[in-house]
C-alpha cells in the first residue's frame, strides 16, 4: 500500500511539472536542432541510468527471491523461470540499447530527412516466426511440467493427505494405512467432526487429522484439497505449488520434497552469511537462521487472510514413520 501511495505521489508530481510548463510556455512548439541534441544526449544519460538500476537490481536485490526448489517437481517451474528471464532479460538489453541509441544517432536535423522503406515480407516474417517458436517452446514446457504434478494415477505409493480450508485456517487428513481418506462433506460437520468426515465410511476410520503438515523426504506426497466456505489458494512457495480450494470439489496436486526442514535451514544459513543477512537480523535481535517451510493463502479471502498459514515440516522417512504412528486415527476421537 504504501508503494501504491508513494507512485500516485510521482504522478501527481510529474502531471503538476507538465501543467506548469504549459501555463508558462515552457515549452516551444517547433524544437529546433539545439533541443533535440539535448534531447539525444539526454537519452544516453538515462539509458546509462537505465543500465545501471537493472544491473543493481539483478545482483543487489537477488537476495529476497525463494532460495532453489525444495521439491523435485519444482525444479523444472525453476527451470521455465530461468529460461523466460533470460530470454526477456536479453531481448530487453538489446531492444532498450536500440531505442535509446537511436534515439541519439537519428535525433531531428533541419539539413537531414528520414527516408521512406516499403514493408518487408521478410523482415515481417522473421519478427513473427521467431517469437512463435520460443512460445511453442516455452508452452509446451509448462504443459509437460503442469501433467508432471498433476497426473497422480500410477502414484500407488504416495502418501494422500487431505488439505481443509476455512477462514481462516488449515486442517490436514492423513490417509491411513489403506492410504485412502474416507469421503468428505459439509453436511457432515458436527462438534469435533470439524472437517465434515463421514465416519460410515470404512475408509474413514483410519484417517489421521492433523494441525501441522509432517512429509517424508523423498516420498512423494498427493494432496487433496477441500474448502468449507470460501475460495482459498493453497500456497507452498518453497515447493514451488500452488493450488484453489474452491468450495463443492475436489482440487489436488503432488510433489515430491527432496531437503528436509534441517537441510534448507543450513542452505539458507550460507545464503544468508554470504549477503550479511545475519548481521541485519541480529540487529533487530531476530533468530538469524530461523526458517520453516508454509502453506499459505495465496487468495485475499477476508479480514484475516494474511494470518492463514500452515508450517511444514519436511523429515527424513524414519522420524515421519515414529510422528505418524503416534498421531490418533479418526474412530479413536469421533465416536
Amino acid at each position: 500500500m504504501l508503494a501504491l501511495f508513494y507512485i500516485f505521489i510521482g504522478i501527481a508530481i510529474g502531471v503538476s511539472f507538465w501543467q506548469i510548463t504549459r501555463i508558462m510556455n515552457l515549452r516551444g512548439v517547433i524544437a529546433t536542432d539545439e533541443d533535440n541534441a539535448k534531447q539525444g544526449k539526454y537519452s544516453l544519460v538515462f539509458m546509462a541510468f537505465f543500465y545501471a538500476m537493472m544491473v543493481y537490481c539483478l545482483i543487489f536485490m537477488n537476495v529476497i527471491m525463494l532460495p532453489e526448489s525444495a521439491s523435485i517437481e519444482g525444479e523444472h517451474d525453476d527451470n521455465l523461470f530461468n529460461i523466460t528471464f533470460w530470454l526477456i532479460g536479453i531481448v530487453q538489453f538489446i531492444m532498450q540499447f536500440i531505442i535509446f541509441f537511436f534515439t541519439f544517432k537519428y535525433k531531428g536535423n533541419k539539413d537531414r530527412k528520414a527516408k521512406f522503406y516499403a514493408d518487408s515480407h521478410k523482415l515481417e516474417l522473421i519478427w513473427t516466426i521467431t517469437p512463435a517458436i520460443v512460445l511453442v517452446f516455452l508452452i509446451g514446457y509448462g504443459l509437460w511440467q503442469w501433467n508432471d504434478i498433476m497426473d497422480l494415477s500410477d502414484e500407488k505409493d504416495a502418501i494422500v493427505i487431505e488439505v481443509y480450508s476455512q477462514q481462516f485456517r488449515w486442517d490436514a487428513r492423513y490417509a491411513g494405512e489403506d492410504n485412502t481418506l474416507g469421503l468428505g462433506n459439509v453436511n457432515y460437520i458436527k462438534g469435533i467432526n470439524t472437517l465434515g468426515v463421514d465416519m460410515k465410511d470404512k475408509n474413514s476410520q483410519d484417517d489421521k487429522q492433523v494441525t501441522e503438515l509432517y512429509l517424508p523426504k523423498g516420498r512423494k506426497i498427493h494432496f487433496k484439497f477441500r474448502s468449507q466456505d470460501v475460495l482459498h489458494s493453497a500456497y507452498m512457495p518453497h515447493f514451488r505449488a500452488q493450488m484453489n480450494c474452491v468450495p463443492g470439489m475436489v482440487t489436488e496436486f503432488g510433489f515430491t520434497p527432496k531437503y528436509t526442514t534441517e537441510e534448507m535451514r543450513l542452505k539458507l544459513e550460507v545464503i544468508d552469511k554470504t549477503n550479511g543477512i545475519n548481521k541485519i537480523r541480529k540487529a533487530k535481535g531476530e533468530d538469524p537462521y530461523e526458517f520453516n517451510y508454509l502453506l499459505l493463502c495465496n487468495k485475499i479471502c477476508g479480514a484475516s487472510h494474511y494470518n492463514m498459514q500452515m508450517k511444514i515440516t519436511v523429515v527424513e522417512q524414519d522420524e515421519y514413520d515414529k510422528w505418524i504412528a503416534q498421531q490418533p486415527t479418526l474412530a479413536s476421537v469421533i465416536k
